[in-house]
């Protein structure tokens, strides 16, 4: 069975990187997880890293995060469906929200439950995905403030996610203002702007994130290191805390190019061949994953001279060249993956997941004295 590992000691960096990058500029974050996919064993590694809270636009994630860590402060990040009201109140602390008939439901449901509900009203900042246009934010505010068991704790917008559109000191500045004319209109104190995710963490070193910009939601650049808005990496950070591992189920030297006549493949291609090729062979490998857990488009293999040929539903076809690393039969071969190979993996019964390199809550005391 193919797995894959969550590197524990490389999260723990990058964990530690971006705390110090937050401190350092007096904001506060919370982790996404629902990268993880409710998985138990990784967020008993998240969970034994951080005090954060946590993000997850599945309900079914947070249960599971509440059943791990009571404790733990619970985010949901997407707008609620009405029907979920009674469960939100119950399994999210906060909730991010764009729509007032929703709000009323949550108001209606909190009171049930003896709660406050706390939540965070989300701006349309021209992405174009979920948000409350800002020439009504000032209104819904209004009749958001008359709603029962209901706390405003901060405003905050979405970007790059849909349409790409990139967060700039412009946009972020125009949020900050209107949390000030919120608080002066109706005299009241709007603690966070939850203005930043992944994708605004550069802005930090190119001091681009305005005065009043005090919370930052992220999940890639933590599981990644991604530099999400240049589309590179961030110097210091591990790139990959996650590694797809598959068996080698059959290795053979074969032709480099099929006979016969080429009709669609499973996909809906029709796969075209170098004919200068015709008489070359190579040695051939396939190991046992495929397009129900992955998309080869993102994954790579960890050596260099292995190169992915193509995929089946639940194989993988690879071409070791002369397989001169000697690869044989029953052998793994590594593959990083990016963000939608993980989260795809992730959803994926058939691969088995794995931790590695396991800090025992000792070990991470003793890292965090060491700093």
């Amino acid at each position: 069975m193919s797995y894959i590992t969550l590197n524990s000691s490389k999260l723990y960096h990058n964990f530690t990187f971006l705390e110090d990058l937050f401190s350092q500029h007096n904001i506060e974050w919370a982790i996404v997880a629902k990268l993880l996919c409710g998985n138990e064993k990784f967020l008993d590694v998240l969970l034994n890293i951080s005090d954060k809270e946590i993000c997850d636009s599945r309900l079914s994630n947070l249960k599971t995060i509440k059943k791990l860590s009571p404790e733990t402060t619970t985010i949901y990040i997407k707008p609620p469906a009405r029907r979920l009201a009674k469960s939100i109140v119950e399994f999210a602390d906060v909730s991010f929200n764009t729509e007032l008939e929703t709000l009323k439901a949550l108001s209606a449901e909190a009171v049930q439950q003896n709660k406050v509900h706390r939540v965070v009203l989300m701006a349309e900042m021209g992405e174009l995905r979920e948000g409350i246009l800002l020439a009504e934010l000032m209104e819904f505010y209004g009749a958001v403030l008359q709603l029962p068991n209901m706390e405003v704790v901060g405003l905050g917008t979405n970007l790059c996610c849909l349409n790409g559109i990139l967060p700039d000191e412009k946009k972020l500045k125009t949020l900050a203002q209107y949390k000030t004319l919120l608080e002066k209109k109706f005299g009241v104190k709007i603690p966070y702007i939850s203005g930043g995710s992944s994708v605004t963490v550069p802005l930090i070193y190119r001091n681009e994130v305005p005065e009043g910009i005090n919370h930052f939601r992220v999940g890639e650049t933590l599981f990644f290191g991604t530099d999400v808005f240049a589309d590179g990496y961030i110097h210091g950070m591990y790139r990959e805390v996650f590694t797809l591992n598959a068996e080698v189920i059959e290795l053979s030297e074969k032709p480099r190019v099929p006979s016969g006549t080429a009709g669609t493949n499973l996909t809906g291609d029709t796969p075209a061949f170098d004919q200068s090729e015709y008489d070359q062979t190579s040695v051939r490998a396939i190991v046992d994953v495929g397009l129900l857990d992955i998309d080869a488009k993102n994954i790579t293999p960890m050596l260099a001279d292995i190169k992915i040929i193509g995929a089946s539903s639940d194989m993988l076809i690879l071409d070791l060249g002369e397989n001169e690393r000697g690869l044989k039969t029953g052998d793994n071969v590594e593959f990083s993956m990016n963000y939608m190979a993980v989260l795809r993996a992730m959803n994926s019964d058939y691969v088995d997941k794995k931790v590695v390199n396991v800090l025992s809550g000792a070990a991470i005391s003793l890292a965090e004295n060491s700093n």
